[in-house]
C-alpha cells in the first residue's frame, strides 16, 4: 500500500512543495524588509479594487465582498513576494516576455504622448509620399475574344470587331465578342487592381491608350480584348487635410520605433554582450 502511495504524482508534488517552502523559511532573510515586512493596502488600491468590481458587476461591492477582495489582494501579494524570494521568476519565459512587453509599452506611451505640428506632418507626408499616394485609376469598356474558341483565327476575329466598333459608334459592345464573366463596363478602378484582374501587361497597355477611342487587340490573362478608355485619373499624393489621421498614425509608429531603438542602444552601453560559439558552429559539413 505504502509503495503504491509513494508512486503517486500528487505525493511527489507535495513533497517537493514542502522542501521548497521549507528552504525558503530557512534561507529567507528575517526582519522587516520589503518582502517579509508590512503589506499595506492603501485607500487608493481599495478604490481600484472596488472600481474593477463595479465595472464587471455594474454595482458597488457589499462590505463583505470588498473584504473578500482585499483578502485576495493580500494573499496575492504574499505569494508574489514569496515566489520572488524563492527565485521562481527566474528563467520563466512567460514572465520574461511579459516584462519585455511592459518595457516596450514605455516606448508606445512615449510616442503617443508626442504631438506633431502640421509642419512636421507635412514633411513626413512628402518624405513618405509613396506610402500615401493614390494610384492612377481608369474606367473602360472591353469586348472579349476567347482564344480557345477562335484558335488561329483569333487575330482576324479581333480585327473585325475593332473595325465594326470604329465604323459604327452606336453599336452595343455587349453584342460583340464572346461571353465571359468579365465586366463589359469597368468602373473607375486603380490600375493596380486592373493589373490584378487582367494582368500587368493589360494594365500597362490601357494605361497608355488614348481615351475615347476603341483600340486593340490587347492581351490579358484570359485572351484578347478590344478596349475603349472612358476616364483616366492621374496618381497623386492627397493633401494633409484629406488623410491627417493616417499620417499621424504612421508618424507615431515611426517615432515609437525610433524611441525603442534609442533606448536599446543606450541600454546596450551598460552591458558587455558576449555570445559564445557553439561546438561546430560555422564549420563546413
Amino acid at each position: 500500500m505504502f509503495s503504491r502511495l509513494f508512486r503517486e504524482p500528487l505525493v511527489h508534488f507535495l513533497a517537493f512543495a514542502i522542501i521548497v517552502f521549507g528552504a525558503y523559511y530557512l534561507l529567507a532573510p528575517s526582519g522587516d524588509g520589503d518582502r517579509t515586512g508590512r503589506i499595506v493596502v492603501t485607500s487608493g488600491k481599495i478604490e481600484q479594487i472596488a472600481a474593477r468590481f463595479a465595472q464587471v458587476w455594474q454595482r458597488a461591492p457589499a462590505p463583505e465582498e470588498l473584504k473578500g477582495l482585499i483578502d485576495e489582494e493580500v494573499k496575492e501579494e504574499i505569494y508574489v513576494r514569496d515566489a520572488l524570494a524563492l527565485g521562481l521568476d527566474k528563467d520563466d519565459m512567460v514572465i520574461r516576455r511579459r516584462l519585455r512587453q511592459k518595457m516596450e509599452l514605455l516606448s508606445d506611451v512615449g510616442a503617443e504622448a508626442l504631438s506633431p505640428t502640421d509642419a512636421e506632418l507635412e514633411t513626413y507626408l512628402m518624405s513618405h509620399a509613396e506610402s500615401f499616394a493614390v494610384d492612377p485609376a481608369i474606367s473602360f469598356q472591353q469586348v472579349f475574344v476567347n482564344s480557345q474558341r477562335h484558335g488561329s483565327l483569333i487575330d482576324e476575329t479581333a480585327a473585325n470587331i475593332l473595325k465594326d466598333l470604329r465604323s459604327n459608334p452606336g453599336i452595343d459592345p455587349s453584342t460583340l465578342g464572346d461571353p465571359s464573366l468579365l465586366p463589359v463596363e469597368m468602373p473607375l478602378t486603380s490600375l493596380r487592381s486592373v493589373g490584378h484582374m487582367f494582368g500587368g501587361e493589360f494594365a500597362d497597355a490601357i494605361g497608355e491608350a488614348d481615351a475615347g477611342a476603341w483600340t486593340g487587340p490587347i492581351l490579358s490573362n484570359f485572351g484578347l480584348h478590344i478596349v475603349r478608355v472612358s476616364e483616366r485619373q492621374q496618381g497623386r499624393v492627397p493633401a494633409l487635410g484629406d488623410l491627417r489621421d493616417a499620417v499621424i498614425r504612421e508618424w507615431t509608429n515611426d517615432k515609437r520605433k525610433k524611441l525603442e531603438s534609442d533606448r536599446l542602444v543606450a541600454a546596450l552601453k551598460r552591458y558587455e554582450v558576449i555570445v559564445e560559439s557553439t561546438p561546430g558552429a560555422g564549420s563546413k559539413p
